[in-house]
């Protein structure tokens, strides 16, 4: 990463101008912190409703027979989604690098809403047939493009809008608006699956789910408008260093810091989607226990989850990235075996092995868009963060879903644990190699 000035950056200004003391967050920080945390969180509402809802969308947009193949099919589309991830971070990061975060911000916040409400209003496949399964697929294609681009564009603005001593923290409330958001559509799920009939959840309890996530992507999109954008953002654009094509520069200026950030997201992202996303799912499937139930064990675990997440940003401020990082993926190297093998049907032991895992998590999702965002200049930085980290979760967090499905409909769940300690080892060898940016200057 290129170094900055010797007093870094702040993030968006005052009016009244000048930094804040080091440490110290000051009103218009806080504003666009805030407002980049909900927009995010909404975004990610009808993002996450689609894993909540898997089971039911099989049986709504695929023919009626062999209900694991159905589902299979609805995670295949699930998959495929993250396909377009990659071709949206290079899209949309490079659009966010020449013409601001929040230009970035407000075009991928529109697309997720749409695609959303889209989904909501398809007819079943028992009213359009093949039409049905072709629409869904179309609006997650979308829902992938406009994913792809924002976490480039929300890491870059919530990171630049920190203060000094306090990227991470800045940085981990990416994270904490895409847990809220899976939080709000766990809720949403619970809500649903609880309170309405079998026949009414599959009848249009779910499509109420989503026009809701679509209702709260168009105030995420009023957020988005209202926020100034970031003065590492305007400060090169003012000096002439945005680039014309942030892609190439990326590939050709920083190829080590494009690897790390692969390396860095893979564990991150395996666990992540296995974990937050899909184990009410696999739970349900391998142990039979209710899914109302497992929706409400994973909300409670997320309530921890998002609660401790900022702690954990302001723990690596203090002590560094690598540490932080390492704990994670080390802890998951030593306990994916025992944590996978004490999965049953009961409600104590999905909650203890959610709890657990999303605990461990934390020391990646609190670091995650601040270790991204020090590995690059300003004029490539959205680019920089979307495009390798997309690639790594379209090939290790798309296909998680799919492959542990598979691997538990062909007899394999015991290996689970190979496939998520092995992922871990590979990124614990990147944290405990990749120099420590903690105290880099910033611009």
């Amino acid at each position: 990463m290129t170094t900055g000035p010797a007093t870094p950056p702040a993030g968006p200004l005052s009016k009244g101008g000048g930094s804040p003391a080091p440490g110290r967050l000051s009103s218009a920080q806080r504003k666009a912190i805030v407002a980049g945390t909900i927009g995010n969180t909404v975004e990610w509402v009808d993002w996450a409703l689609y894993s909540i809802f898997a089971k039911i969308i099989a049986d709504e947009f695929f023919p009626k027979g062999d209900g694991a193949v159905a589902l299979l099919s609805t995670l295949a589309v699930f998959a495929v989604g993250f396909v377009m991830r990659p071709v949206g971070a290079a899209v949309l990061g490079a659009y966010a690098d020449r013409h601001g975060r929040k230009k970035g911000m407000t075009l991928t916040v529109a697309l997720m809403a749409g695609a959303g409400f889209l989904i909501a209003i398809t007819p079943n496949y028992d009213t359009i047939g093949v039409l049905s399964p072709l629409v869904l697929l179309l609006a997650r294609l979308v829902q992938g493009f406009s994913a792809g681009g924002e976490f480039g564009s929300s890491s870059a603005f919530l990171v630049e809008s920190a203060a000094r001593g306090r990227r991470a923290f800045a940085g981990s409330w990416q994270q904490v608006s895409v847990a809220g958001g899976v939080l709000i559509a766990s809720l949403l799920g619970t809500l649903t699956t609880s309170t309405l009939s079998d026949d009414a959840v599959h009848s249009w309890g779910w499509r109420a789910a989503f026009v809701f996530g679509g209702l709260l992507g168009l105030v995420g999109l009023w957020l988005r408008v209202t926020v100034e954008d970031t003065e590492s953002f305007t400060q090169a654009q003012d000096t002439g260093r945005t680039r014309t094509n942030p892609v190439k520069t990326m590939f050709v200026e920083h190829p080590a810091a494009t690897l790390r950030v692969a390396g860095i997201t893979i564990a991150g992202t395996l666990t992540y989607y296995i974990w937050v996303n899909y184990l009410p799912t696999y739970a349900n499937l391998t142990t039979g226990i209710p899914l109302k139930t497992a929706l409400l064990s994973q909300t409670l675990c997320l309530v921890v989850f998002v609660v401790a997440l900022p702690f954990v940003g302001l723990l690596s401020d203090r002590i560094g990235r690598k540490p932080t990082m390492a704990a994670f993926a080390g802890g998951f190297v030593v306990l994916a075996w025992p944590l996978l093998h004490l999965l049953s049907g009961s409600f104590l032991s999905l909650f203890l092995v959610q709890l657990v895992g999303m605990l461990l998590i934390l020391g990646y999702s609190a670091n995650c868009a601040v270790i991204m965002a020090e590995q690059f200049p300003a004029e490539v930085r959205a680019t920089g963060i979307a495009l390798p980290y997309a690639l790594a979760v379209a090939l290790f967090g798309g296909t998680a879903p799919y492959l542990t499905t598979w691997m538990h409909e062909n007899g394999h769940s015991d290996l689970l644990w190979i496939y998520v300690s092995g992922a871990a080892l590979i990124s614990l060898v990147v944290y405990l190699t990749m120099p420590e940016t903690k105290d880099k200057e910033f611009a």
